[in-house]
């Protein structure tokens, strides 16, 4: 948060606990390091009642699964009319949905979450009487036609916040609203939860990673996009299946780590394309319910011009998680490799409206950006292409739309230089690479590619 908002939140706690700030008897200023509570603690004496004693043992603390669990609390109707209660039951509701659809996540089922509405309980209650690592809370306003809506992720263990956001929208459609929302939501706290998994797992010592543990770091890898870091991925991932041989996520990231080299031309395609074409099989064959293992199957086929079994699985996989904004980046790139660029540019303008912060942002820009290209609509190619280039100067897909799209545009000058950095991004660029390693289905786009790298002076 901001450094204006903290203050006021501890000037506020100042107030309600009598401390001046100047004295500091309570708060006090660390230097450097933020703010202590201190004083002493005094627990007044129980009050004398002619109620019986409750013997009712406390509940036990739940296990906690084999695997990210979380629960979503009710969200505060704050507004005064209890006629809307209906609204903000509904966006919990539709978060637990959608949040269950992504299998590798323990989603608490809506009865047991909503015990707790409208009571004012401790989150690490909540954690040791769900059984849960993670808690969504958050509450719903409506003022005339508009409604806020606030959320946020917590760490139950902790009590700390892992994301918080806020929503403004009119309130033209009440539906539509709530699905847009649930819809932001569960894909902002999708990765969030991956982060903080990754951050547990790298605190084990080594010698007791399970295959989870393996994934969530191997993904922190992955998602650094860059040649070394995803050699360590493809390690991790290795072990992870090793460990356990039917962890088709496991096999699925693996694939997807593969192909995305080769297309990045770290790696050759000829090479590349069985082992990954083996890993997305056995994932497929470990969990064909898994997105992952769609996804991957859909990457493979694309590469090996299957285009039609390649959209085939990224429908799949957008069917079993619609908020997976990988896939529906994917999904555009191959309908822009089929030459569909209207519908490619919306599903690359999808992925970037469901993970705005995503560590792929720059992939999804340079997707969008080729889709434009094929469209003949070189100045927001280049728009595009610059904007990756902006957000991940080593990424060579928005260099490569960049080049060809200034050279079509007949922008010498931009041309050179983009293609001085594409040689620099990516060594092993040629027409000849170009021609037989991306997977474009269509002659004349293929040439329409080739022509813009001609002009830019590519050989």
């Amino acid at each position: 948060m901001s450094d204006s908002t903290l203050t006021s939140r501890i000037n506020a706690a100042r107030k309600a606990v009598g401390d001046s700030g100047e004295e500091q008897k309570l708060i006090r200023t660390i230097a450097r390091k933020g703010f202590r509570f201190v004083g002493d603690v005094h627990v007044p004496p129980a009050e004398p009642t002619d109620a019986a004693p409750s013997h009712e043992p406390p509940r036990p603390a739940l296990p906690l699964p084999d695997r990210p669990a979380i629960a979503v609390l009710p969200f505060t109707n704050m507004t005064d009319d209890p006629a809307q209660e209906y609204f903000s039951d509904g966006i919990s509701e539709d978060i637990i949905t959608a949040l269950s659809k992504l299998r590798w996540f323990f989603v608490i089922a809506r009865n047991s979450s909503f015990i707790y509405k409208g009571k004012a309980v401790h989150l690490k209650q909540v954690a040791a009487e769900l059984g849960v690592g993670y808690v969504v809370e958050g509450s719903v306003r409506k003022v005339g036609d508009r409604v806020r809506i606030t959320a946020q992720l917590n760490d139950a263990a902790t009590g700390s916040h892992i994301w918080a956001e806020r929503y403004d929208r009119d309130l033209a459609d009440v539906f539509a609203v709530q699905d847009e929302i649930t819809e932001a939501i569960v894909a902002a706290i999708e990765p969030q939860l991956y982060a903080a998994e990754n951050f547990r797992a790298r605190r084990k010592p080594p010698d007791s990673l399970d295959a989870w543990d393996l994934v969530m770091r191997a993904l922190s890898h992955y998602w650094r996009v860059t040649r070394q870091d995803n050699v360590v991925a493809q390690a991790l991932l290795e072990k992870a299946t090793a460990i356990d041989p039917h962890y088709g996520r496991a096999f699925g990231l693996l694939a997807t780590s593969h192909t995305f080299s080769a297309h990045m031309g770290w790696q050759d395609m000829a090479s590349t394309a069985p082992v990954a074409e083996r890993a997305a099989a056995a994932a497929t064959l470990a969990d064909s319910e898994d997105p992952w293992a769609h996804f991957a199957l859909g990457c493979v086929y694309l590469f090996a011009r299957r285009f039609d079994d390649s959209l085939a699985e990224f429908e799949w996989a957008l069917r079993l998680n619609p908020n997976f904004s990988m896939a529906q980046g994917y999904y555009g790139l191959t309908l822009a490799y089929c030459g569909r660029w209207q519908e490619a540019s919306a599903a690359a303008q999808r992925a970037l409206r469901l993970s705005p912060h995503d560590p792929l942002a720059a992939i999804y820009c340079g997707i969008a950006s080729y889709a434009q290209f094929v469209g003949r609509n070189y100045d927001e190619a280049m728009r595009l292409a610059r904007e990756g280039i902006r957000q991940r100067a080593d990424f060579v897909g928005a260099h490569r739309v960049l080049t060809a799209a200034a050279g079509m545009a007949g922008q010498r000058a931009v041309a050179a230089a983009a293609l001085q950095e594409l040689r620099r991004a990516q060594p092993n660029i040629s027409l000849g690479w170009i021609a037989r390693q991306m997977p474009i289905r269509h002659d004349a786009e293929r040439e329409h590619y080739l022509e813009g790298f001609r002009r830019a002076g590519l050989r």
